[in-house]
């Protein structure tokens, strides 16, 4: 039974020694390298002599942080990848939470380090030394359990205030067991990465690799703005799997990149973050019909994933795509007033199992917020994760995501969904990305879209047949993009603002 990660990566790595693990388009590095890497880190960081303790982990996104989260784990502790990108105040915001006992940098870094204002002990990559101190990496390790902090991942939530959520190894071992054999990824996987490395989803595609001895090609992050250039990349590469966000796949989609250039080697296609819109689904499958497509849903704190569908059936444009199925060892639930709701019948999604987080770090507050007593079960302690998603069965008895709690309304005497009108308004021929917002003082459904040729008159003619007349958005505004966050989700703070800003005025 495993109990840490890093047998993964140390028994990968007597299997495939000279395989490349981690690649980016400039440098590369071997499974043997990456371990021997990750021992020097642990070793440096065995001075701090602090046992499940953040360190923060602040460099380029190469595999030499895949290495320095090794490295924390080595020393007995838990990493938290800060992106080099994210503004100081977040970053300083983050810290004043996790209070990091080090802090990780490379020298790309490091002018950035100096000016958060940070008082702990930072550690250079370029400067580690390359000594292993094999007797204290060995009473660490004798130590471990693996209900040990793995990493602590920071994510903003509806407020803009960033929580900590803590994963423990065990969490990561049942997600990877279940990913690897569900999707059968074998050392013959070549991961095209588009994940952050501050995002839940890259969690994946690190372990897959460090369990099945696969290669992660680390994809230039500005090529997600040009197709054109995207997709010769995963060609040249040879990138046979992706696991990314929706919009990532839209852009792609909404210029018709893949009629240009169609990349050869895709087999296994995912999707995770958000809904997936199913019109550019669609594209995507017209395009590869041999390939296996799968819709991923899970919060940061189910570790990555709680359900899956493989797709296997035909949808409509107007139709959302489910999110199907419990993964491996979980249970998931939907409650409506306190009991089970019914085929049909909407409610809250809940989430109970081994993938569940122990809560937010150095945070009870919201901690008692999200995991509380399961209400199904009276008789024994029995945590449950509450996710804020609306869900339902379908005829099929497959989970289909309906909209964010929040984003219920009450809108003229009827419950809505906004995220209904999002799928209506995205089935839209002309329509390239849409997201709905509503503004309480008005009382007005507001609705952003994209999409050069869609003229407000023609989204409310097609919209006709999709929803009733209730829910037709009241204001319409027309963006040449939509506003995304760091890790590629659709930034509804920024939009609520613009809002407020250039038409509240």
């Amino acid at each position: 039974m495993i109990r840490n990660i890093l047998e993964y990566a140390e028994e990968t790595a007597r299997r495939f020694p000279e395989k490349t693990a981690f690649a980016t388009d400039k440098e590369s590095m071997t499974f043997s390298q990456l371990v021997q890497k990750a021992r020097q880190i642990g070793t440096a960081l065995t001075a701090l002599e602090k046992h499940n303790a953040p360190i923060a982990v602040m460099t380029e996104k190469t595999p030499a942080m895949v290495a320095a989260f090794l490295g924390c784990v080595y020393s007995g502790n838990f990493y938290t990848p800060i992106d080099t990108t994210m503004p100081k105040e977040r970053i300083q915001s983050i810290f004043t939470t996790l209070r990091p006992v080090a802090l990780l940098i490379d020298e790309k870094s490091r002018k950035l380090a100096e000016n958060l204002g940070y008082e702990g002990q930072t550690f250079s990559l370029e400067e580690i030394p390359q000594n292993v101190a094999e007797d204290k990496l060995a009473k660490i390790r004798r130590r471990a359990i693996d209900t040990d902090p793995l990493y602590a991942l920071f994510t903003s939530g509806s407020t803009g205030v960033p929580k900590g959520v803590v994963i423990p190894h065990q969490a990561v071992v049942n997600l990877i067991e279940w990913y690897t054999e569900t999707f059968d990824i074998t050392e013959q996987e070549i991961i095209g990465n588009q994940a952050p490395f501050y995002f839940d989803s890259s969690v994946k595609d690190i372990y897959a690799v460090l369990k099945t001895g696969a290669t992660m090609e680390i994809i230039p992050k500005q090529l997600f703005s040009f197709p054109v250039k995207l997709l010769p990349y995963l060609e040249e590469k040879k990138i046979n799997y992706i696991d990314w966000v929706p919009s990532a796949l839209c852009i792609i989609a909404n210029t018709d990149a893949l009629e240009k250039v169609r990349p050869s080697g895709l087999k296994k296609i995912m999707f995770v973050g958000e809904a997936m819109p199913t019109k550019q689904f669609n594209y995507w499958r017209r395009h590869y019909p041999e390939a296996l497509f799968a819709n991923i849903y899970g919060p940061t704190e189910t570790t990555v994933d709680c359900t899956y569908y493989i797709v296997d059936r035909e949808f409509s444009d107007e139709e959302p795509l489910p999110i199907g199925y419990p993964c491996r060892n979980t249970d998931i639930f939907i409650l409506k007033d306190g009991r089970l709701a019914e085929e049909g019948e909407s409610g809250e999604l809940c989430v109970r199992g081994r993938c569940l987080a122990p809560g937010y770090y150095n945070n009870p507050e919201k901690t008692v917020e999200a995991f509380q007593q399961n209400p199904l079960n009276p008789y024994y302690p029995e945590m449950i994760y509450k996710t804020g998603d609306i869900a339902k069965y379908n005829e099929y008895g497959e989970i289909v995501f309906l909209a964010r709690k929040d984003h219920q309304i009450k809108h003229m005497g009827h419950r809505i969904e906004l995220g209904e009108i999002e799928t209506a308004v995205r089935s839209i021929d002309l329509v390239e990305e849409g997201v709905c917002l509503y503004d309480e003082s008005s009382q007005k459904i507001l609705l952003f879209y994209c999409g050069k040729e869609a003229t407000q008159a023609y989204i409310l003619k097609k919209l006709r047949d999709k929803v009733p007349k209730y829910m037709f958005p009241n204001v319409m505004i027309q963006m040449e993009e939509l506003p995304h966050t760091l890790n590629g989700k659709i930034d509804r703070l920024r939009l609520k603002e613009y809002y407020d800003n250039e038409y509240q005025r």
